[in-house]
């Protein structure tokens, strides 16, 4: 989810070609140079999807449809928990890069993830950050998530939401 210039979903469908990846980026431009870089890679397991996370969680194609969902630097985790768990499996995992500020990131989030369903189950350091790693435990309440940009206007369970640190989104 916010696959922009490629990473991590192109890099790896490269080098897990068994594997589907489905691509979601919200701005057209970007999503039709993903497309033209899978094309132009010999990528046939990837397809990308130029819609809102919001509207796609909503087609029953794609609801709980995924092992994984991986986002990274689509904003703080009480927002991209609620536009990416939806589309994860019971069972499955929803793997969020994020800054320095994880935890706090973390601690504000942890009635949206209740509310959702979810639970951490660890973050993994990086040279650059910390990989938040989040299990689906049940189904997600299908009024989640909400219309498009009410997640980030008002996140869930936040009660007086923070811009979050230039970078750390």
């Amino acid at each position: 989810m916010g696959s922009a210039g490629g990473p991590p979903g192109l890099i790896r469908a490269a080098v897990q070609p068994h594997l589907r990846f489905t691509l979601i980026e919200s701005t057209g431009k970007k999503a039709r140079f993903l497309r033209a870089a899978a094309d132009a890679l010999g990528l046939a397991n990837v397809e990308v999807l130029s819609e809102r996370a919001e509207d796609l969680a909503r087609r029953d194609d794609l609801r709980a449809a995924f092992d994984a969902v991986l986002a990274r630097a689509v904003g703080r985790i009480a927002v991209i928990a609620e536009l990416t768990v939806p589309f994860a499996k019971v069972g499955g995992i929803v793997l969020l890069t994020k800054g320095q500020r994880a935890d706090e990131e973390l601690e504000e989030a942890r009635a949206a993830l209740h509310m959702l369903h979810v639970a951490v189950a660890g973050v993994v350091e990086t040279p650059t950050g910390r990989i938040v790693a989040i299990e689906k435990r049940r189904v997600t309440p299908h009024a989640y998530p909400r219309r498009a940009g009410e997640a980030k206007r008002a996140p869930l369970g936040v009660s007086n939401p923070a811009k979050p640190a230039r970078g750390d989104d």
